[in-house]
């Protein structure tokens, strides 16, 4: 009779199972995932205090994240608004204003993803490099926005008037002037 008992509760016990199983719950250690939490808050709450992020590190934590993805998402969206617009309607102080704001946006936003392939890809040669190789995405980031700030202003026709002249042709005029060097 026990047997019968012990067969009867094994598949209430398995019904069960599969209830809270299928309801999204988690019978089987419920109470690992309250444990791993403590262990990180016990671990976190040393007397020494967190060192902070350095300067060149602009890749980390939650808000270069979501600083990244905004700058993303202004150059997905202005970046052919701002090529679509006809010449016409863009004065020269409108193209040189968002022509500097365009710098800026692609600057920061290839700075933030460049350190971000550092810090995956550098200690796997070595992590001595990592610093030399946040110093070097910095100084490449202000040779950018130098750079493309003195196009924004001093280009005519700003950047979009540059990236328009590497596809059209100069006049035959200008051409021929070329060749007389």
């Amino acid at each position: 009779m026990r047997g019968v008992n012990m067969v009867h509760s094994c598949s209430g016990a398995a019904t069960t199972a599969r209830r809270l199983l299928l309801s999204g719950r988690n019978i089987i250690n419920r109470r690992q995932p309250q444990q791993s939490i403590q262990r990180k808050f016990a671990s976190s709450s040393s007397s020494a205090p967190a060192a902070s992020p350095s300067p060149l590190q602009s890749d980390v934590g939650p808000l270069a994240t979501r600083v990244h993805h905004g700058l993303t998402m202004g150059l997905a969206v202005l970046t052919p608004l701002y090529f679509a617009v006809p010449d016409s309607y863009t004065g020269s102080v409108f193209n040189k204003i968002f022509g500097l704001l365009l710098s800026a946006n692609i600057t920061a936003h290839s700075h933030i993803g460049l350190n971000y392939v550092a810090t995956d890809y550098v200690p796997k040669i070595s992590k001595a490099l990592l610093g030399p190789a946040r110093v070097a995405i910095l100084g490449l980031s202000v040779f950018t926005l130098l750079g493309m700030g003195s196009i924004a202003i001093g280009s005519p026709g700003g950047i979009k008037g540059t990236v328009k002249g590497v596809w059209n042709p100069l006049p035959k005029e200008k051409t021929e002037s070329l060749t007389d060097f």
